[in-house]
């Protein structure tokens, strides 16, 4: 299964509550920090909610 790699790039302050939840569900706690996710249709709405904030790579 593909994985995606995480990265937030622009903080959650300010924006509003099911953003900071979303960033906060994906494990992303402060700027730079980087996750690796499985490819699922939940983690792509998260990530949609929050595309602004975040950029994606695909990994293998």
């Amino acid at each position: 299964m593909a994985r995606l790699k995480v990265t937030q790039i622009r903080s959650g302050i300010g924006r509003k509550q099911n953003q900071r939840d979303s960033l906060r569900s994906l494990g992303l706690k402060r700027i730079n920090d980087v996750v690796v996710k499985e490819d699922r249709p939940e983690i792509r709405g998260m990530i949609f909610a929050v595309n602004h904030l975040v950029s994606v790579e695909e990994v293998e």
